[in-house]
């Protein structure tokens, strides 16, 4: 896997950022041309892409940034098994969308950050390719996006997610029954006849967000959106079951890319 760390200005932000782009890139037995099952007689290696790589928008939780999924998961393995992008931005504890200080952080997350990772490297801009997840506040996040931009993902995952509000109402605007409020953008969609994309919730029944999650689950299935629940037990809020909830998610994932027929790659 090709992992790299850039810093560019953003327009919508007005100030340098940083984020970390995973690509899939040549593996060592790629390299050495080493027969595998299935590739008895593997082709010399290319570094050309054939095709634009499907990719996963990952967002982290509170207190992280960029680089966190990667130092603490094994995102970076499980994405090059599976032939696919990962792009994870620096959220800044505010919970994806606009701060208090004016900053348009939402046109940042929703357009600024796909164009520029679309146009600067081989990453599909399909949205039958896209999916957007994350942890915690990213979970919120990836929510937030995935319903308000429903047509731009084929799947949403939110893992141990804040999927209730979180803020003071009376100083941000649309926390309740509003724009920043996740169910209220279900119902939204749903009158507005637009389709939703399949969710993929999944929380440890030891986490503190467990009832919140379950009851967002049951709202999920009672206004008929296809959610697909994994309630896994012994795990809290921590980093080893989000490593086991990304992988979970990249195999649940619909994939309909020309790299999906080619199967696990050998690392």
């Amino acid at each position: 896997m090709a992992k790299l760390v850039c810093n560019f200005i953003s327009y919508a932000l007005k100030r340098t950022v940083d984020i970390t782009v995973i690509l899939p890139s040549v593996t060592i037995p790629e390299a050495m041309q080493l027969p595998m099952p299935g590739n008895e007689n593997p082709v010399p290696p290319t570094h050309e892409v054939k095709e634009k790589y499907p990719v996963l928008y990952l967002l982290h939780g509170m207190g992280n940034n960029h680089a966190q999924w990667t130092g603490y998961t094994n995102v970076e393995l499980f994405a090059e098994e599976r032939n696919m992008a990962v792009v994870m931005i620096s959220g800044e504890n505010k919970f994806y969308h606009d701060s208090l200080d004016g900053e348009p952080f939402f046109d940042f997350v929703a357009k600024e950050v796909p164009e520029f990772v679309t146009n600067y490297f081989p990453i599909s801009a399909e949205p039958e390719h896209s999916y957007i997840a994350g942890l915690s506040m990213g979970g919120y996040g990836a929510l937030l996006h995935g319903l308000s931009n429903p047509e731009r993902f084929a799947a949403i995952g939110a893992f141990s997610g804040a999927v209730m509000p979180v803020g003071d109402p009376e100083k941000v605007e649309g926390l309740i029954d509003g724009p920043l409020d996740v169910k209220w953008l279900v119902k939204k969609a749903i009158v507005e006849g637009k389709k939703i994309p399949p969710l993929y919730v999944t929380c440890g029944e030891n986490d503190m967000l467990y009832e919140i999650n379950t009851e967002f689950k049951n709202y999920l299935e009672e206004n008929g959106v296809d959610v697909t629940w994994v309630s896994v037990p012994g795990y809290t809020h921590e980093w080893r079951f989000w490593n086991l909830a990304v992988e979970e998610f990249l195999k649940w994932i619909p994939r309909t890319d020309g790299y999906a027929a080619g199967g696990k790659r050998q690392i």
